[in-house]
């Protein structure tokens, strides 16, 4: 089966850094489905597995964790899947990645495509939309409130995450939504998808608001965490998603701030009791897209699955200047 792999880590603009090759196919067993895919997206987390992680000599390691597709085949255990169904999720990283023909997953971490959407508007989705939803939800709860605040500040609002976060938070309570872009295309993307306020991440943001209960980071931590400190109303809740080079958490004390990290992969990783769950949550998101109260996120259409247009994604992924999620779909 075709495929797009690496054997070393490498900047993006190195011929070797992905190539097209060719790989046996997958057989499932067990709970897996093997998934004929149509569609993957790219993600900030492909960029940084493929800088840092190195596979075993002579073995190609293969990214990528959103995927829309078609059964094709199922291992004997499993219960959820059938060939022929429509699927879509955002896979393991314990294995190997999305960016191939063929791809085994899991059916406990899978979903039901949303009728409404195309191949590539589901593929945008999964990822992004199962860790905005357990951000808020599972770790931030924001259904309960923080006394004397109704305002949840989400700090970049328009990369994938904070797209569908936006999206989650204006649809799902009654939070005031406000979120951070800087361009005016960022600016007006946030606002279309529905928040209330937009402020600007390349000033200082505790001279733009002041007391949000919840604030949701999901990118440049490091850059804002003072700022944060200042602006988080007292008893509030902080969450984040990237990778600080450190994060001293110690100045949130004074004000009784918990702190929040939100990692997809840990369900599949640690075959955790609830793994299921996030099959259960993309159904809901499929629910909530075909009912018309959320949308896909999908910001660009690089084409086909290769490696030239892989290459293409992670370099503006890594530039900081994608808006919304970046999709590939079909192999030549």
């Amino acid at each position: 089966m075709r495929a797009v792999g690496y054997r070393e880590s490498l900047p993006i603009d190195a011929p070797e850094s992905l190539v097209d090759i060719d790989l046996p196919k997958p057989v499932p067993t067990g709970r897996d489905i093997l998934v004929q895919v149509h569609a993957i997206s790219v993600n900030p987390v492909d960029t940084k597995v493929r800088r840092r992680a190195k596979p075993a000599a002579g073995a190609w390691m293969v990214l990528g964790y959103d995927a829309a597709g078609v059964v094709t085949a199922v291992g004997p255990e499993t219960s959820l899947f059938k060939p022929g169904d429509a699927v879509f999720y955002a896979g393991d990283m314990t294995r190997q990645g999305t960016n191939a023909e063929l791809h085994l997953v899991d059916e406990r971490i899978v979903g039901h495509k949303p009728k409404s959407l195309d191949w590539a508007q589901a593929a945008a989705l999964p990822l992004t939309a199962i860790t905005a939803r357990e951000a808020l939800f599972d770790r931030l709860d924001v259904g309960k409130p923080v006394p004397g605040s109704n305002d949840i500040l989400i700090v970049g609002g328009a990369g994938g995450v904070g797209s569908i976060a936006i999206q989650l938070a204006r649809q799902l309570t009654g939070l005031r939504v406000i979120a951070t872009a800087s361009r005016p295309e960022t600016r007006a993307w946030v606002q279309d998808l529905g928040a209330h306020m937009v402020i600007d991440h390349t000033r200082p943001l505790s001279e733009q608001i002041d007391g949000p209960g919840f604030v949701f980071s999901t990118t440049n931590t490091d850059r804002h965490v003072q700022d944060i400190v200042k602006l988080i109303a007292p008893q509030g809740r902080f969450g984040l998603i990237d990778d600080p080079a450190t994060l001293d958490i110690v100045p949130f004390k004074r004000k009784s701030i918990s702190v929040h990290w939100e990692l997809m992969f840990t369900r599949p990783m640690f075959k955790t009791a609830d793994m299921g769950a996030q099959g259960a949550l993309l159904n809901e998101v499929a629910r909530l897209v075909d009912a018309g109260t959320i949308r896909t996120t999908l910001g660009e259409n690089f084409g086909q699955i290769d490696a030239a247009n892989l290459k293409r994604a992670h370099a503006l992924i890594e530039s900081g200047r994608a808006r919304g999620k970046i999709v590939l779909e079909g192999f030549r």
